[in-house]
C-alpha cells in the first residue's frame, strides 16, 4: 500500500511537473528568441552606424585628394614658372651707374631700302612728298636707296630721389644734319612724379594715332615731332587724364620768344577704345609783327576685334609748319611788314590686321589740304630760295595725298622684315612748265634687328 501510494504520489508529482517544464522551456525559449532579435537589431543598428561612418570617412579621404591634387598641380606650376624664369634670358637686365642708378640699354640695328619709280630728290629712301618735282622737271625716276640712319641706340634709367624714383631715358640715331646721316638726340628727359623735363615727342603733334608705316618719317597727315618740353600730367581717374606743356617747336621761320604751349585730353572710352583731343597756341613774331598761330587735333585707336586696329589723327592748324609734318610755311610777312598766315586740315587713317603672331600689315591714307590765299601765294611767288630758280609758291602745295600698304614679318625675335607700297601726289599752288602735279611711287623694305 505503501508503495502504492508512493507511486501515485510520484505520478502525481510527474504530471505537475511536466507542464511547469514545458512553461519554463517554451518561456525560455520565447526569451532567447527575443533577446536574438534585439541583439540583431543592435547589431544591424550598429552596422549602419559603421557604413556611415566608414561612408564619412571616404568622403573626407577624396577631400583630402582633391587637396593634393591641386596643391600638386600648383608644386609642379611654380616648378616650371621657376625653372622657365631661370632658362629664359632677362628681357631687361638692369645695370648700375657707379652713383647707383639703375639703368637698361636697348635698340637696333635697322637697314632701310628704297626703289623710286618716281619721287624727291634728296639722297634718302624716305618721304618727300611735299618736294617731289612736278611732272616733267627734272623728275627723279628709278633710283634705288639705302640707309642704316635709323639705327637706334637707347638707355632707360632710374635713380631713388626721397620716396619717389627719378626716371628718364636718353635714345639717339644718326638721322640729323641736312642729308639726314648724322648722330641725333631722339629723347633725353627725366620723369619725376607728375613732372617731365626734356625732349621727348611733342604733346600736340604725337605718332599715338598714326597707322604703322615702314618710312621712318611717317606719310601725309602724320607728325613725328619731338621738342624740348617742361610737361605736367594731371590724372583725373583710371581712364581720363590731361596733359599740358611749355614747348619750344624750332620753328626756324620766325624770331622765336615764347613757347608754344599745348594742352592733350585723354580718355579711354572701353578697352578698345581710346581718344585724344589737343590743343596749341603760339606767338609768331618776324621784326616786330605778331600773330597768334593756334591749332587743334583729334586722334582715335579702335580695336575693332582681336587683332585688328583702326587708327584716325585729324588736325587743323592755322599759321604754324614746325608741329605737323610736310605743311607750306605757316607764316609769312607782306611788303608792309604785316604777316599773313597758311591754314590747312589734314587728316590719316589706317586699319592693321594681325593674321598671326609673325605676320601683320596695314592699309593706310593721309589728305592735307590747304586754304587758297592769293595774297599769301603771290608773296610765295616772289619769294626765290639761293639754291633754286624756282619761286616758293611752286614748292608750296595746295593738296597732299599718299596711301600705302605694307606687310611685316617677324620669323623670330629679335628680327624683323618689311615691305611696303607707297603711291602720292601734290598739286603746287603754282604751275611749273605748265604741270602743277608731282608723283611719289616707291617700294619700301626695312630689315631690324632689336636688342
Amino acid at each position: 500500500m505503501n508503495a502504492k501510494i508512493l507511486t501515485q504520489s510520484t505520478h502525481f508529482q510527474s504530471t505537475t511537473v511536466r507542464p511547469t517544464m514545458q512553461r519554463t522551456l517554451m518561456m525560455s525559449m520565447i526569451a532567447l528568441s527575443m533577446g536574438g532579435m534585439s541583439v540583431a537589431a543592435q547589431a544591424q543598428t550598429q552596422q549602419q552606424k559603421e557604413i556611415e561612418q566608414l561612408r564619412q570617412e571616404v568622403q573626407a579621404l577624396r577631400g583630402l585628394i582633391e587637396q593634393q591634387k591641386v596643391q600638386n598641380a600648383q608644386t609642379a606650376t611654380a616648378i616650371a614658372n621657376v625653372q622657365r624664369t631661370a632658362a629664359a634670358p632677362v628681357a631687361n637686365p638692369v645695370l648700375k651707374t657707379a652713383k647707383g642708378a639703375e639703368f637698361n640699354l636697348y635698340g637696333n640695328v635697322r637697314l632701310d631700302a628704297s626703289y623710286q619709280v618716281e619721287g624727291g630728290a634728296k639722297d634718302m629712301p624716305y618721304n618727300q612728298i611735299n618736294g617731289v618735282p612736278l611732272e616733267g622737271n627734272k623728275e627723279q625716276s628709278d633710283r634705288l636707296r639705302s640707309t642704316l640712319s635709323a639705327t637706334r641706340l637707347g638707355l632707360d634709367f632710374k635713380s631713388p630721389v626721397g620716396e619717389q624714383d627719378v626716371k628718364g631715358k636718353l635714345e639717339v640715331d644718326f638721322l640729323g644734319g641736312a642729308n639726314l646721316d648724322n648722330l641725333r638726340i631722339r629723347h633725353a628727359y627725366l620723369n619725376y612724379g607728375n613732372w617731365l623735363i626734356g625732349q621727348t615727342w611733342s604733346n600736340f603733334a604725337i605718332p599715338d594715332y598714326m597707322p604703322e608705316t615702314i618710312d621712318a618719317l611717317a606719310y601725309v597727315g602724320g607728325a613725328v615731332k619731338r621738342t624740348p618740353q617742361v610737361r605736367y600730367t594731371t590724372k583725373f581717374s583710371p581712364q581720363t587724364n590731361l596733359v599740358v606743356a611749355a614747348e619750344d617747336p624750332k620753328d626756324s621761320s620766325i624770331n622765336q620768344r615764347l613757347p608754344a604751349l599745348t594742352a592733350r585730353l585723354n580718355h579711354q572710352f572701353a578697352d578698345n577704345l581710346n581718344v585724344s583731343v589737343r590743343a596749341m597756341g603760339h606767338e609768331k613774331r618776324i621784326n616786330s609783327e605778331e600773330e597768334m598761330a593756334w591749332g587743334v587735333g583729334v586722334g582715335a585707336k579702335y580695336d575693332v576685334v582681336p587683332g585688328t586696329t583702326l587708327k584716325a589723327d585729324y588736325y587743323h592748324v592755322k599759321g604754324d609748319s614746325s608741329f605737323v609734318s610736310f605743311t607750306n610755311k605757316g607764316v609769312v610777312a607782306q611788303a608792309d611788314g604785316s604777316l599773313l598766315q597758311s591754314e590747312f586740315d589734314s587728316i590719316m587713317v589706317g586699319i592693321t590686321q594681325k593674321f598671326s603672331d609673325k605676320i601683320h600689315g596695314t592699309l593706310g591714307y593721309g589728305y592735307m589740304s590747304f586754304d587758297e590765299n592769293q595774297s599769301y601765294t603771290n608773296i610765295l611767288k616772289n619769294s626765290f630760295p639761293k639754291d633754286s630758280t624756282q619761286s616758293d609758291a611752286t614748292r608750296a602745295n595746295k593738296e597732299l595725298w599718299q596711301g600705302w600698304a605694307n606687310i611685316f614679318y617677324s620669323p623670330r625675335k629679335p628680327l624683323s622684315f618689311g615691305l611696303e607700297y607707297v603711291y602720292g601726289e601734290r598739286t603746287a599752288l603754282e604751275a611749273v612748265n605748265g604741270s602743277k602735279t608731282g608723283e611719289d611711287n616707291r617700294i619700301n623694305a626695312v630689315a631690324i634687328y632689336n636688342f
